[in-house]
């Protein structure tokens, strides 16, 4: 069950394994797989649709950064909010197929790991595996990241990063 956490924020005591997250949808059109490839990814598959029908791809794609891009905005600009942010620590990320000019895009997100850190009591990692699916429900993205999750402050309110105080003692 893909559950909503209609913007609370999640700390690492909040976060189980299994839980599964949804996202709202976005809709890549041509313009944007092309102003993306010119600036980032310039390759003739992503800017012609003349050079990308005789391509691997058999017609225009975007890049594959650019879906991991509008991936992370759905997971960031969604109702689910991790305490202090999405705070990547490594991961991995496959394209098991390409998004096209209409896709509509939505990622479903499913805890896999929840580890405490054993040298900074106040954190821990997450592990999930994000699948961004076109409207048909195909997989055009696989990305498992590590995430830096915080602990539930023991005062209250929002995490904020420790800070040093040296007394010069």
């Amino acid at each position: 069950m893909i559950e909503r956490t209609d913007g609370e924020l999640l700390y690492l005591d909040d976060i189980q394994v299994g839980q599964k997250f949804g996202s709202d949808s976005y809709t890549v059109d041509e313009a944007q797989i092309k102003a993306f490839a010119g600036q980032f990814d310039p390759q003739p598959f992503h800017l012609d649709e003349q050079a990308a029908r005789d391509s691997l791809f058999g017609g225009l794609a975007a890049s594959g950064w650019h879906t991991a891009a509008i991936t992370m905005r759905l997971i960031v600009t969604g109702d689910t909010r991790f305490a202090g942010g999405v705070i990547g620590a490594g991961g991995e990320i496959s394209w098991p197929r390409p998004t096209r000019p209409g896709d509509v895009l939505s990622v479903e997100s499913e805890v896999l790991q929840v580890s405490s850190s054993r040298s900074r009591p106040d954190r821990g990692i997450v592990t999930v595996r994000n699948k961004t699916l076109n409207q048909t429900g195909e997989v055009v993205q696989i990305m498992t990241g590590k995430l830096v999750v915080f602990r539930r402050p023991s005062t209250g309110g929002e995490y904020m990063p420790p800070v040093s105080v040296h007394t010069g003692h």
